[in-house]
C-alpha cells in the first residue's frame, strides 16, 4: 500500500540535518543511512548510501525511491547444485585429482601374454 500523496514523502528528521549539514560543508561525503523506509528527495542528490555502508552514489534517477532499494541485505553466494555440479565435473576430468572421498580408479590391466 501507498503513502497518501496529501501526507508527503516520509523521510527521517535525522537524514534531513545531515544532507543539510554536508551540503553546507560543500565536500560531497558517504552518510551513513540506517532509515531504509526514507524516501530520496532531491537533497540527497551527490551523497552516498549504505544500510551496510556499502557505497552507493545516490543521482537524479533514484528520487522518489526508497534509501532501502540500493541496500542489499542478503548476500547471493549461488545455488548449492552449481557447486555440486562443478565439483562433479572437476572429477572427471582426466589427469585432474579426484574429489575427496571418491572412490579410487582402478590401475588398467596389463597385456596378457600368450
Amino acid at each position: 500500500m501507498t503513502r497518501s500523496v496529501w501526507k508527503g514523502p516520509f523521510v527521517d528528521g535525522f537524514m534531513l540535518r545531515k544532507a543539510e549539514a554536508a551540503r553546507a560543508s560543500g565536500r560531497h561525503e558517504m552518510i551513513k543511512i540506517w532509515s531504509r523506509r526514507s524516501t530520496i528527495l532531491p537533497q540527497f542528490v551527490g551523497f552516498y548510501n549504505g544500510q551496510k555502508h556499502i557505497p552507493v552514489m545516490v543521482n537524479e534517477e533514484m528520487v522518489g525511491h526508497k534509501f532501502g532499494e540500493f541496500a542489499p541485505t542478503r548476500m547471493f553466494y549461488g545455488h548449492s547444485s552449481d557447486r555440486k555440479a562443478k565439483r562433479a565435473g572437476v572429477a572427471a576430468v582426466p589427469g585432474a585429482p579426484a574429489a575427496p572421498g571418491a572412490p579410487a580408479a582402478a590401475a588398467p590391466a596389463a597385456p596378457a601374454a600368450s
